[in-house]
């Protein structure tokens, strides 16, 4: 072996140090035994810090657990706990509960948070998982907001109720906000909330066309009513903390009527959000698919359709 390879090969090889101080300028793979008095353990440098060598590898319980690609993933379609075996620090997605459709507006989608690196501690943590806002078909009565989901004190909120006819009938704020309904002089979506979702659209009520507006979605507004036709739910966001790309939080479709025939319902939003009714007994929206947190149709005289459950998702690398 000439001098310059076997220099090579001594640069390469991992050092071992014994010292009650850590070595300075350490590589990936060195070693020190540590010979502090309270300490007295191997450790081992992992490029960016020392790790004890007996340190077990950061794993939890609760949910239902996966392995794909390297991580290991919790998912949460009902509540429950998360535990870790220590502090570490795991991605999160936690979608809340979409709103339910009133007999015009659409509901608005359940509020989306995500974060890549979240600290979390050595300590059982309740995983809350909102439901769906409940439906309505009375034309003065709203639907209601979905359930707040939560993970480690991170909130997502219910998305907002879809509203009716006569009154006030703007759509009621939450995560994504509900789609506004008909016959009034207030015909406004409700607001969304920032980085959970967003505004629902406008119901419209210029005779003969009565309709209703589209509930908001995590990636766009509600849309407004044109006409006879009810407005589109907005459009969820994509995510793929759960080993595949899946959409959740899109809003419902808002209803349509063209008195004294039928309009055209609105289309939900990707992710979950039902498509809006016609004004017309017997014809029937969709409720928010579940565990996506997506927003309710807009109900007209039909059966009442709620808002999806959300979803808590938690993973960390294998």
């Amino acid at each position: 072996m000439t001098k310059s390879a076997t220099r090579e090969a001594a640069d390469t090889k991992a050092k071992l140090t014994k010292s009650s101080t850590a070595p300075s300028s350490p590589a990936q793979g060195d070693m020190w035994f540590d010979t502090t008095s309270s300490v007295v353990a191997m450790k081992v440098y992992n490029g960016t810090a020392w790790k004890l060598i007996s340190d077990a590898p950061f794993s939890a319980t609760g949910g239902t657990i996966t392995t794909v690609g390297g991580y290991k993933i919790h998912t949460f379609t009902s509540s429950g706990t998360f535990t870790p075996n220590q502090s570490g620090t795991v991605e999160y997605l936690i979608v809340a509960g979409g709103g339910g459709g009133g007999s015009y507006g659409g509901g608005g989608a359940g509020g989306y948070r995500t974060s890549t690196s979240s600290a979390v501690n050595s300590e059982a943590m309740t995983v809350t998982v909102g439901a769906g806002g409940g439906g309505s078909i009375v034309a003065n009565v709203k639907g209601s907001n979905g359930s707040n989901s939560s993970f480690n004190s991170i909130v997502s909120l219910g998305g907002g109720g879809g509203s009716g006819s006569g009154g006030n009938a703007s759509g009621l704020d939450g995560g994504s906000g509900g789609g506004g309904g008909t016959d009034s002089s207030t015909l406004t979506g409700g607001a969304g909330t920032s980085g959970q979702g967003n505004a629902g659209g406008s119901g419209g009520s210029a005779h003969p066309s009565y309709s209703g507006g589209g509930g908001g979605g995590a990636n766009a507004i509600g849309g407004n009513s044109s006409g006879s036709t009810g407005g589109a739910g907005g459009a969820g966001l994509a995510s793929s903390i759960s080993g595949s790309s899946v959409t959740y939080a899109g809003g419902g479709g808002g209803t349509g009527y063209a008195y004294p025939n039928a309009g055209t319902g609105g289309s939900g939003g990707s992710g979950g959000g039902g498509n809006g009714s016609t004004y017309v007994i017997g014809t029937n929206s969709t409720g928010g698919s579940a565990n996506t947190g997506g927003g309710a149709g807009g109900n007209g005289q039909g059966t009442v359709a709620n808002g999806g459950s959300g979803i808590v998702i938690v993973r960390y690398a294998a």
